[in-house]
C-alpha cells in the first residue's frame, strides 16, 4: 500500500497527481488525513475527503510514504508525531519515502538525506541538511524520492511509479495522459 499524507494546507496538485497517475498504473494507494477528521483542505482550500485517518495505517505493509508539500501542510505534517515516528522507521529500515515541494525540508530535519541526493521547491535547500543539492525535477537516491513542486508533480508520480512497478509502466502511464508527446 502506498499512502500519501494529508495535513490542513497540503498543495491539492502534488497529492493528487500522485493518487490520479498511481492508480492508473495499478498501485494500491490511500489518502490519509493526519487530523482527527477525513475533510482536509488544501492549500488553496478545496476540501478532499481521505480514504482513511492516520490510526488506520497499516505501517508494516507500507510500500512507500508520500508527502506533499504546500504550506501551511507542510509545517503540518511534520508537526504530526505518528507519522514522524514511522517516517523515520520507514528511513532507517531502507524502505521508500518521496516527498514535493517543501515537504523533503521535513526529511532534511529528520536527518534522513545525509549523503543523498535531494531536490526541493527553490529557496528552501538549506533545509535540506546533509544531502547533495540537484535543481532536477526528481531526484531519486536509494529510498527516497523528492520533488521541486507543482509543476513537476507528474514527473515525481512517474518515478515512484518506475520505482514500485517499473519504467515500462511509468512510460505507458504517462503515454495514456499526453505527457510530453
Amino acid at each position: 500500500m502506498v499512502y500519501i499524507f494529508l495535513a490542513e494546507g497540503f498543495e491539492e496538485i502534488e497529492a493528487l497527481t500522485v493518487v490520479d497517475l498511481g492508480r492508473r498504473a495499478g498501485l494500491d494507494i490511500q489518502t490519509v488525513s493526519v487530523k482527527g477528521d477525513k475533510e482536509v483542505k488544501g492549500a488553496r482550500g478545496i476540501p478532499v475527503i481521505a480514504d482513511i485517518k492516520i490510526g488506520k495505517v497499516d505501517w508494516d505493509n507500507a510500500q512507500m510514504l508520500v508527502l506533499p508539500g504546500g504550506m501551511p501542510g507542510t509545517k503540518n505534517l511534520e508537526a504530526c508525531e505518528e507519522l514522524m515516528t514511522h517516517v523515520d522507521e520507514m528511513s532507517q529500515n531502507n524502505r521508500n519515502i518521496a516527498a514535493i515541494c517543501a515537504a523533503p525540508t521535513i526529511f532534511g530535519h529528520r536527518g534522513i538525506l545525509e549523503g543523498k541526493k535531494a531536490c526541493c521547491y527553490p529557496g528552501l535547500e538549506g533545509q535540506l541538511a546533509g544531502a547533495t543539492v540537484c535543481a532536477d525535477k526528481v531526484c531519486v537516491d536509494g529510498n527516497v524520492i523528492t520533488s521541486r513542486g507543482m509543476g513537476t508533480a507528474i514527473d515525481f508520480s512517474l518515478a515512484i511509479i518506475t520505482k514500485l512497478i517499473s519504467a515500462d509502466k511509468a512510460a505507458e502511464i504517462a503515454k495514456s495522459v499526453v505527457y510530453k508527446q
